[in-house]
């Protein structure tokens, strides 16, 4: 007989390489074929909910790896709760609406005003469903568990008219009102834009100095006297009504040597400005306060108007002439002003960002950027132009096309924000964040934004629910509002397109405004932040399995300004709390250098290529090791260290299901008081890891959750726990006491482990659950969380064992040197003796167990540390190593003064001998090799 053949050789077919491009799909279309999501929530039914509320991604092209760290991060979370007591449904969702979606239909060559809009929008439709197919099946890819055949989408009618739902609430609130004030105008996109859908970028732009001569001066200033105006926008003086002082700061009217003018320049910016201009001496003639001045008017350099001097605190000293151009239809604050002092408003910039005929005829038709070229020409020609220089600054962009935009005062439906911004400031008391900075972000956020402009010049969208009478009076009635909704939950938004405003009104509807019946319809959109901002009413408080406010949103740190804000003040407008108990926000994904991605520079990483060369599982191992509070980084370098993690998870795994192969978990397990002492440490020591695993769950910190397992792996378990184990798995009594103690611990680590796990690794952990023969259940995800044992001694036990590990670190650098020293070399081949004193004894008595084979030497000694003569002290343990009496035993490679003690197996020791008469019986008649 061979002598392998009466070792206990672990064996089993759970394969090494886990091969995953094509395992994963194999095993997500078993899951889909067996509905395992829906078994699991039929299980949870009745237990105490928890609400995870799907941030809908933009339906358009495959998904980023920005997309693949957000949904892996929620199924992780949901898979956990499912598994751990709730009932924990997780609906997908997507935002369908929107220009994006039009851009790609003219991209392809479509033309909207020539198809007209009720065809445009089931392109558009059409459009829109294709990318979330293609999406949601780049999620399926990524193990996501979710209700895939009930996602939410904002084009479906049960959506959009809860939609309308909630703008009636508002609107029966007065938080809906039309108002011509300045908003982001985007000429690529021609329409308004909201706060969230800007981004900002430093661009280079002409500043100009320039003169406007004193019209009247209120007796206090001549009509050669002249305000030297400033501005970082020439193209907009044709609109220019004002010039704004700041009516605290003081200036000085002055005269340069030579000169018949006088300017007129704030005090504490003249020694700045004073050599650009050229005044290299110059007298100052009297000094105003800037209330002084106001009222007094000047002239436009170059139109037929008068420019009025007003006062405004946004004037400031850092730059300019302290006297800063003004015109109400291109900025915010010029608008306020100009309210302020009842201006009309002036707006000779159209849709397509070109100046219209009201500019001038040398405006007219031309580009607002290059009209800086024809104003800055037009003050020269009026010897008003002093100075125009470049300068680098911020400037807003269209986040979608990437162009600059402007502020422009055109008529548009704003959501009011002033009128309740303290009640939904309040309800962010309610709200847990993590990060916590998040609650100061967005607090600041609310507190320092504007109204919100709601209507956006496109088709592809839910439309306004708004009516003109005959008079142009808008009719925003919230019983007619409900009507829409109802024909929107019937037939969907496209009836608004595709019927006559009489046939949208209900029968019989009259109003005093239109005496011979007539009514036209908003053809303006909803802005689609205010779609996916009211899915909490779309999908959350209206799916029979869900309920509101939800107990969890989770979306890029981007999502303070987009859908964190937006439902949040819809969620307060309509329901008077905020939608949500929680807030995790996430970093952004940068390439391996920290730089953003993008095509242009070629650092892209596509999910779905790295599941095709790697697997799903290395995404989402990727995901838990890193900090995604923050920005983080990914490379394919990055992805192939995660890789080599999870080959070590894959072959522990692997090595503990060969090792409990013939453990039936009925009948071997050894009660916890019945196991050999260091068993009992270990079975103490994972039960600590599993509660703080789950803690670490319970808080979404999965980075803390991957640190977890890969320690105890490494540290715990191979280094320890397994090194010396194979000893007793492999050499002692099949079903000794010692090898089922052992088992008795390593079952539990196996399977427990495999279900702590399979929130983050779903495949690997079910695939390992089909080797699990002994446990019930097809799928290891409709099985519950290990459950954390109460031990009474565990604190002591601990401790204690702590104690031995120090031991063992001073023994393993005894044997380090000892090897250096040539006196060894393996640990098997060393006798160790250890000088203790009658403390350490006690204590290593206490341990009640034999510590030669945890600590793989093959002889071990006590003595005295009186006789410690020629010990080193290691770590405060007194030591020596010297080479292993005996002969080395084939069988189990320790050294043994006792072989051939038993005459029918002469290479074996006593105490192997015993073991293999008692247990393979054939070594005796057909001898041991």
């Amino acid at each position: 007989m061979k002598m392998k053949q009466t070792l206990n050789l672990g064996k089993t077919k759970f394969p090494m390489r886990g091969n995953l491009p094509q395992t994963e799909l194999q095993r997500e279309n078993i899951w889909f074929e067996n509905k395992v999501y829906e078994q699991r929530q039929k299980m949870n039914e009745g237990k105490p909910s928890f609400m995870l509320h799907d941030g809908p991604p933009y339906a358009n092209g495959n998904i980023h790896i920005g997309h693949a760290m957000n949904k892996i991060s929620k199924d992780i979370i949901v898979r956990y709760k499912s598994m751990n007591g709730f009932y924990a449904p997780f609906v997908p969702g997507w935002d369908t609406h929107g220009l994006p979606i039009e851009q790609q239909l003219t991209k392809a060559g479509k033309d909207r005003k020539a198809v007209g809009p009720v065809i445009w929008r089931k392109m558009a439709e059409e459009f829109a469903r294709k990318q979330v197919k293609t999406q949601m099946a780049d999620f399926k890819r990524l193990g996501i568990s979710a209700d895939w055949d009930n996602p939410y989408l904002t084009l479906l009618p049960e959506f959009e008219a809860a939609q309308l739902r909630v703008f009636g609430e508002m609107a029966k609130k007065n938080l809906i009102y039309r108002g011509k004030k300045p908003v982001f105008w985007s000429w690529s996109s021609e329409s308004a834009l909201a706060m969230a859908e800007i981004e900002y970028h430093d661009i280079e732009s002409d500043t100009a100095f320039f003169s406007e001569r004193v019209k009247d001066g209120k007796g206090l200033l001549d009509n050669d006297t002249y305000f030297i105006a400033w501005t970082t926008t020439p193209w907009t003086v044709p609109a220019s009504q004002a010039l704004a002082l700041n009516a605290d700061f003081e200036y000085s009217q002055i005269q340069p040597k030579g000169s018949d003018k006088k300017y007129i320049v704030a005090s504490a910016l003249l020694g700045a400005v004073a050599p650009k201009f050229g005044w290299d001496e110059y007298e100052v003639v009297a000094t105003f306060t800037g209330k002084d001045l106001e009222m007094v008017t000047t002239e436009h350099p170059f139109m037929d108007r008068e420019i009025l001097v007003v006062n405004a605190d946004y004037v400031t000293a850092d730059a300019g002439t302290g006297a800063v151009h003004t015109a109400p239809g291109f900025g915010e604050d010029d608008f306020a002003t100009g309210q302020r002092y009842n201006m009309p408003v002036i707006m000779n910039v159209d849709d397509q960002g070109k100046m219209t005929a009201e500019a001038g005829p040398d405006f007219e038709g031309v580009f607002y950027q290059d009209a800086d070229k024809v104003s800055l020409q037009k003050l020269e020609e009026a010897d008003a132009l002093i100075l125009h220089e470049p300068v680098v600054h911020s400037y807003p962009f269209d986040w979608r096309t990437k162009k600059p935009v402007i502020f422009r005062a055109v008529p548009q439906w704003f959501a009011s924000i002033d009128s309740f911004r303290q009640d939904i400031l309040d309800a962010l008391d309610d709200v847990k964040f993590q990060p916590e900075w998040g609650k100061k972000r967005l607090y600041n956020m609310i507190r320092d934004r504007g109204d919100w402009v709601i209507s956006r010049q496109r088709v592809w969208g839910v439309p306004l629910p708004i009516f003109y009478a005959e008079d142009g009076t808008a009719i925003v009635d919230p019983e007619i509002i409900d009507h829409i909704a109802e024909l929107v939950a019937e037939h969907g938004s496209n009836v608004w397109f595709e019927r006559e405003a009489k046939d949208l009104l209900p029968a019989g509807y009259s109003n005093e405004h239109s005496p011979n019946g007539e009514f036209t319809k908003e053809t303006d959109i909803m802005d689609v932040w205010f779609d996916s901002g009211t899915s909490h009413q779309g999908v959350m408080a209206t799916r029979p399995n869900l309920s509101f406010p939800e107990d969890l949103v989770l979306e890029g740190s981007d999502q303070y300004r987009g859908w964190f804000n937006s439902s949040l003040i819809t969620g307060v407008a309509v329901t008077g709390k905020a939608p949500y108990k929680s807030v995790l926000s996430q970093g952004f994904v940068l390439d391996g250098n920290g730089e953003k991605m993008s095509k242009s520079l070629g650092n892209i990483i596509s999910p779905n290529e790295v599941v095709k060369e790697m697997g799903a599982e290395i995404i989402r191992l990727w995901v838990t090791s890193v900090d995604s509070s923050a920005d983080v980084r990914v490379s394919m370098d990055l992805l192939s260290q995660t890789s080599e993690t999870y080959r070590k998870i894959r072959n522990t795994m692997r090595f503990l299901l060969a090792n409990t192969a013939d453990f039936d978990p009925k009948a071997d397990t050894i009660a916890f008081d019945d196991l050999v002492a260091a068993d009992q440490y270990f079975y103490a020591r994972f039960n600590k890891l599993v509660a703080d695993i789950k803690a670490a769950y319970d808080v979404y910190d999965f980075q803390a959750v991957n640190k977890l397992v890969i320690n105890f792996i490494n540290v715990d378990l191979s280094a320890f726990y397994l090194d010396f184990a194979k000893d007793i798995l492999y050499v002692e009594a099949p079903k000794g006491h010692a090898r089922r103690s052992l088992q008795t611990v390593l079952y539990k680590v196996l399977v427990d482990l495999d279900k702590l796990l399979l929130p983050i690794l779903p495949h690997t952990a079910e695939e390992i659950f089909e080797y699990l023969e002994h446990e019930e259940g097809d799928f290891a995800y409709l099985t519950e969380m290990p459950t954390v044992a109460d031990i009474a001694n565990a604190d002591e036990l601990m401790a204690k064992w702590s104690e031995f590990m120090t031991l063992r670190d001073a023994v393993n650098k005894a044997l380090e040197v000892a090897r250096d020293a040539k006196l060894i070399g393996k640990p098997a081949e060393a006798a160790v003796t250890l000088f203790l004193t009658d403390d350490q004894k006690a204590w290593l008595d206490s341990l009640g167990q034999d510590v030669r084979v945890l600590l793989l030497v093959s002889q071990l000694h006590v003595a005295s540390a009186d006789e410690a003569d020629d010990a080193t002290d290691f770590d405060g343990y007194k030591i020596t190593v010297a080479h292993a009496e005996g002969e080395e035993s084939p069988r189990d490679r320790m050294y043994h003064t006792d072989l051939g003690a038993d005459p029918d197996f002469p290479m074996l020791s006593a105490h192997e001998a015993q073991i293999v008469r008692e247990n393979f019986p054939e070594a005796l008649t057909e001898g041991l090799e």
